[in-house]
């Protein structure tokens, strides 16, 4: 990826999603090999790193960040109808220890990918976002038969999409994006 797309300024490398069992010790073992091999090639572009309990534990490259590169970001994941204040907590702790985070998966439900949207604890998860200048992708631009997914089956493969293309999901994602650009 590094030696085809890594002169072009626009490209993020995540290197390890989501980590589930491991310690933060295996992780950033093999992520320093792997950063070491990016950087070999691609000298500046972001590479995004993950923490252990599907990148919650955010606190533990906050006390042990992986040192030696530049460009580096470490991930949280969240879902708004699972993961509430403890997690903004946890974050906001790493973030005063300087740790460096991008929200690399994200979304209003259960983090099963299911369940009903909770738009209350969503809009404290854009808030705070917002609030810390984070950036954040939304899980998952897909048609599957999931709450998560933000493409109805009409959705066309190649953009485009209209309204009546998206899930309930889809449409609450497309909101906060347009409100987010309205107020620059």
């Amino acid at each position: 990826m590094a030696t085809i797309y890594g002169r072009n300024p626009n490209i993020i490398y995540e290197i390890v999603n989501e980590p589930d069992y491991e310690t933060w010790e295996e992780v950033k073992t093999y992520a320093t090999e792997i950063i070491s091999t990016i950087r070999a090639i691609d000298s500046n572009n972001i590479i995004l790193v993950g923490s252990p309990h599907w990148d919650q534990d955010v606190n533990l490259p906050a006390e042990d960040p992986i040192t030696g590169f530049n460009n580096l970001m470490y991930t949280l994941h969240f879902y708004a109808a699972t993961h509430k204040q403890y997690l903004r907590d946890r974050a906001d702790d790493a973030i005063k220890k300087g740790l460096p985070l991008f929200v690399s998966e994200s979304a209003g439900m259960q983090a099963t990918g299911n369940g009903a949207l909770d738009y209350t604890e969503w809009n404290k998860w854009i808030s705070w976002m917002e609030a810390k200048k984070l950036s954040w992708v939304t899980w998952s631009v897909s048609d599957k038969d999931e709450t998560c997914s933000v493409l109805n089956k009409s959705a066309s493969d190649y953009g485009s999409w209209k309204k009546e293309d998206l899930k309930e999901s889809g449409t609450k994602t497309r909101e906060i994006l347009r409100n987010k650009s309205k107020n620059k």
